[in-house]
């Protein structure tokens, strides 16, 4: 008897990447489900799919397309979802910037190209099955998910999505830094880290399409699926580590950057900037509200009576910048002060800056340089 499985060194490569990414997925999709957290179950999801897009050559290289069973297996199953791939990676990228991110029934019109490829790969398998019991659509023995104009499809939507998302991250970095005062820790870099990796897929799938314009030739495409799979291999292991290590400074709902660009919208006319730049200032001073780490735009909303609107408007307006700027100049004044006094010759600077509300030492020392043109150990010594 013919054994199905007949793994040899490329298949088994590819065989490796391929558990690798069931595993991983299975481990978030867990992982979302028992903590309510849906970026894990995106991230699950996008796993997933890179995973089925790799099978068909992981079991083409294995013998699969040339026996009559198993290539039919490989015809009548749509493994490779490349029009579904590019909105998991968008919304994936809402579900880590917003706390409040849901996923509404509008949102579905995503996956519409998706949902109609399934579909026609449904007729494909009923007319050639189950109707005419021969190959109709499949006549010409080439697996419809290799063919160019699927592939080139899916290519378009994932760039599509590519810059959606980075649409999306762009005007959460502008906002955040308008919302908290230490927007260097919810930067996430492993967005930018991750939303690079995507793009390297992309650029690499442009790259083997000028290299071998025979796309839908099988045997010629082995190096792009082990690169793949290796950009693949950095997105699972380094999205799942960031899954698990917890971000101490969480954004609250009531601070959600995505709330704040639609509030952000209304008229800003009737603030009385002049007046509110005064008990701002008065309020920060008098109760060291910059010695809180975690200080937020409407902590201090709540304890002027006011929305976080007017405080915005007026940091921006009336002191030129943003509120995590703004409060970050306190906290330089009060290390300043400090180091005046020679208190670093007691205490660390690292010590001074966290007394002074900083949470770590990388962002202490940019925002020292940005707003004194000088680094700390500088700054000492010009008083030596």
């Amino acid at each position: 008897m013919d054994f199905p499985f007949s793994f040899l060194d490329k298949s088994s490569l590819i065989l490796i990447f391929f558990f690798h990414g069931m595993i991983f997925s299975i481990i978030l999709f867990k992982k979302g489900i028992a903590n309510q957290n849906f970026s894990n179950n995106w991230l699950g999801a996008l796993l997933l799919l890179c995973a089925l897009y790799i099978t068909p050559y992981m079991l083409g290289y294995t013998g699969w397309y040339s026996r009559k069973v198993t290539r039919e297996i490989l015809f009548f199953t749509p493994f490779m979802q490349v029009l579904v791939i590019g909105p998991v990676v968008y919304f994936y990228i809402k579900s880590l910037l917003s706390p409040t991110f849901k996923f509404h029934k509008k949102d579905w019109w995503h996956f519409v190209p998706g949902i109609l490829y399934f579909g026609y790969s449904c007729i494909v398998f009923i007319t050639d099955k189950l109707i005419l019991d021969e190959f109709y659509f499949y006549s010409d023995f080439r697996d419809k998910d290799l063919k160019a104009w699927y592939q080139v499809a899916g290519l378009i939507s994932m760039f599509s999505y590519l810059i959606l998302s980075l649409q999306k991250y762009i005007a959460y970095k502008k906002a955040i830094f308008e919302t908290v005062s230490y927007a260097d820790s919810v930067l996430f870099k492993w967005i930018q880290n991750f939303l690079l990796a995507f793009l390297a897929l992309l650029i690499l799938r442009v790259l083997f399409f000028i290299i071998n314009p025979q796309w839908e030739e099988f045997g010629s495409q082995f190096w792009y699926f082990i690169s793949f799979s290796l950009v693949f291999f950095y997105i699972s292991i380094n999205g799942y580590a960031h899954a698990v290590i917890a971000n101490t400074f969480v954004i609250e709902k009531d601070d959600d950057p995505v709330l704040f660009l639609e509030d952000d919208k209304t008229n800003s006319t009737s603030i009385d900037v002049d007046f509110w730049k005064n008990q701002i200032q008065t309020l920060i001073k008098e109760e060291k509200l910059y010695t809180n780490p975690k200080l937020t735009l409407s902590e201090v909303a709540k304890l002027l009576d006011t929305n976080t609107k007017t405080i915005s408007t007026t940091i921006n307006s009336g002191f030129n910048k943003n509120f995590n700027d703004y409060i970050n100049d306190f906290r330089i004044e009060a290390v300043k002060a400090k180091i005046q006094k020679n208190e670093h010759l007691k205490s660390t600077l690292l010590g001074i800056a966290l007394d002074c509300g900083f949470n770590s030492k990388a962002t202490f020392n940019r925002a020292f340089k940005k707003s004194t043109s000088l680094t700390p150990k500088d700054f000492i010594n010009s008083f030596k």
